[in-house]
C-alpha cells in the first residue's frame, strides 16, 4: 500500500467566501488559514499547496474578544531610525480592518515560499462587496 502524495497538477481548487461580521479575529485568522494549506481536505500533503481560495468580506465588523481592543498595539518600523510606530488595535480596525485581517492570516501560515503562494489566494475586503461571483463561491461557515 502506498502513501498519496499529492502534485500541482492533481490540485483541484474551489472559491470559498467568510463573512467576518462578529467574528473573534483569531478565529477567522485559524480557520481562514486551514483552508488556504489545504488542512480541510483528505489529499492534504504538506510541501505542495493543495488549498483553497477564500474570500473575507465584512471585515470592518470583525470582533475582538476580552480587553484586546484598548490593550494590544500594532506596531511596525519604517526602518528609519526612531521609525518605530505604534497604534492602538480599535484605531487600527476602524481604520486598516482588511489589513488586520491579512496580517492575522498571514502569521497563521508557513513562512517559506510555499506560504507566500498560500497567501496569494487569499482575498480581503472591508465591506460585502467583492468583483468574484464569476468564480461561484461557497459559503465557508467559521465555527464558534
Amino acid at each position: 500500500m502506498n502513501t498519496f502524495m499529492a502534485n500541482e497538477q492533481s490540485v483541484t481548487r474551489k472559491w470559498y467566501i467568510v463573512d467576518a461580521t462578529d467574528v473573534p479575529l483569531g478565529r477567522l485568522a485559524s480557520q481562514v488559514a486551514a483552508v488556504l494549506r489545504g488542512k480541510n481536505k483528505p489529499t492534504f500533503t504538506p510541501h505542495v499547496d493543495t488549498g483553497d481560495f477564500v474570500i473575507v468580506v465584512n471585515t470592518d465588523k470583525v470582533a475582538l474578544t476580552g480587553k484586546k481592543a484598548e490593550q494590544k498595539i500594532k506596531r511596525h518600523h519604517t526602518l528609519y531610525m526612531g521609525g518605530m510606530k505604534e497604534v492602538q488595535y480599535k484605531t487600527f480596525l476602524a481604520t486598516k480592518s482588511d489589513r488586520a485581517v491579512y496580517d492575522a492570516v498571514k502569521g497563521m501560515l508557513p513562512k517559506n515560499s510555499i506560504g507566500r503562494k498560500m497567501l496569494k489566494k487569499l482575498r480581503v475586503y472591508k465591506d460585502d462587496k467583492h468583483g468574484h461571483e464569476a468564480q461561484k463561491p461557497e459559503t465557508l461557515e467559521i465555527v464558534r
